[in-house]
């Protein structure tokens, strides 16, 4: 991670779960921001488990952050499930608090950013992170 930007003893990580890429992003609820880190890939929804280690490590987050997938009506979508299982084993590997955040729209507004196929996971984890500190802090 030597050309990101440099990790904080505190904050979240955020991740974009998907079966075949996890978009991850770090969220500062003092500073109230966002950023894009990295996308790991994954098989059937498995993660590249050391990829995800390293960063966890890197950054030593205080709470980890899931985008739940829902319907546009709010109701969980066929992955809300699947994101929720994600959510929960990495809250038993890495002993942190899980939290979730609405990621509707977020592939969406990380495409509209100039996100490309690589970049647009981790830049939908920066949108779902926008969205976890919003809700958090009261903020619409």
């Amino acid at each position: 991670m030597a050309d990101g930007p440099e990790p904080p003893a505190s904050g979240a990580l955020v991740f974009d779960f998907g079966l075949k890429h996890i978009g991850v992003a770090t969220a500062e609820p003092k500073a109230h921001l966002a950023r894009a880190l990295t996308t790991v890939r994954a098989r059937d929804g498995v993660p590249q488990w050391e990829a995800l280690d390293r960063v966890v490590a890197d950054w030593r987050p205080e709470v980890l952050v899931v985008g739940l997938p829902l319907n546009m009506d709010g109701t969980p979508s066929e992955i809300s499930a699947a994101a929720r299982r994600f959510g929960a084993r990495l809250g038993g590997r890495y002993a942190l608090p899980v939290e979730f955040a609405d990621e509707r729209l977020s592939t969406f507004e990380a495409v509209s950013r100039g996100g490309n196929e690589d970049a647009a996971h981790a830049l939908a984890a920066e949108v779902i992170g926008e969205t976890w500190l919003d809700d958090r802090l009261g903020k619409v």
